[in-house]
């Protein structure tokens, strides 16, 4: 039996979604700010005073003005890089130590807990970390960009709960066929977990092609820049002539803009087209690591 709604309710529904809907066009608006910036030529984008809701003047040139810079493609394959090698070592490493704090029998899983919840309060600082980056000689390295921060405690700390919420019946009926701590985490607690590891997939590489600190102080050769780092170079610095070369001065500054909506959208894209395909398990991985079962 269909239950008859009231005026109110409807009115109370209809106001939801018109709220839903401005916050989402306040937050769509930004990027597609950026695109239609990225899309329009250079001249009426200058002329153009307030929101923009199309390209104005539809042109592609600035994306191939940024594909014509060595330095952005140098910059993609470096990000590549730490991108797959980090991730797979945090996640590697952060299932480890999630399975080692989840077993009830491991004696000194609380000490442990505790030393590795200090780190999330209490750290040596910046200077401390570079110098003993610069004393393990992986300066000027990627490893500089992924060994300093191969485990998040944040993360390991999601991922123990959800290790900790699988009914002990399955490890030890496992113990009794004779499996080891090895088979259970790889045949039992790694595919019971593919939500929650699937999110921490996502924050890893999420937080490895977003950074551009670290490749900052540690990073000097400009040929091992990763992406973030030339976008920062070419926003922040305003460095844009191996871009513009072939433009006149008059025009420099008007192309120079473009040029950089349309970094913006190259360097954000890729980390964008990711996520459609880690959604389904989004909201169930943070939803079994957060809560307790």
């Amino acid at each position: 039996m269909k239950i008859k709604e009231s005026v109110t309710y409807k009115c109370f529904n209809y106001f939801n979604l018109l709220l839903m809907f401005v916050l989402m066009l306040i937050t769509v608006y930004p990027l597609l700010y950026v695109l239609f910036a990225s899309l329009s030529d250079a001249t009426s984008l200058m002329m153009q005073d307030g929101l923009i809701l199309y390209p104005l003047g539809f042109t592609g040139k600035a994306y191939g003005r940024v594909f014509e810079n060595p330095m952005v493609l140098k910059g993609y394959l470096n990000t590549i890089k730490i991108v797959f090698l980090g991730t797979a070592l945090n996640i590697a490493l952060t299932i480890l130590g999630a399975y080692i704090l989840s077993r009830k029998t491991f004696a000194a899983r609380n000490a442990l807990m505790f030393f590795a919840v200090f780190t999330m309060f209490f750290s040596g600082g910046m200077i401390p970390t570079y110098l003993t980056v610069r004393g393990y000689s992986i300066d000027n390295t990627i490893w500089s960009l992924i060994l300093p921060t191969l485990i998040s405690t944040y993360n390991m700390i999601i991922m123990r709960t959800s290790f900790s919420a699988i009914p002990d019946s399955l490890e030890e009926s496992a113990k009794l066929d004779g499996a080891g701590h090895l088979t259970i985490l790889s045949r039992i607690v790694v595919p019971l977990s593919m939500p929650v590891i699937a999110v921490m997939v996502l924050y890893y590489s999420v937080a490895h092609w977003n950074s551009w600190f670290s490749a900052m102080l540690y990073i000097r050769d400009r040929d091992k820049f990763p992406l973030q780092l030339v976008l920062r170079e070419i926003l922040i610095q305003n460095d844009t002539s191996s871009m513009t070369q072939n433009v006149g001065n008059v025009e420099h500054g008007m192309v120079s803009e473009t040029v950089k909506y349309a970094t913006i959208m190259v360097s954000t894209l890729p980390i964008l087209f990711v996520y459609p395909f880690l959604q389904k398990y989004f909201l169930k991985g943070m939803m079994i690591g957060a809560v307790k079962g």
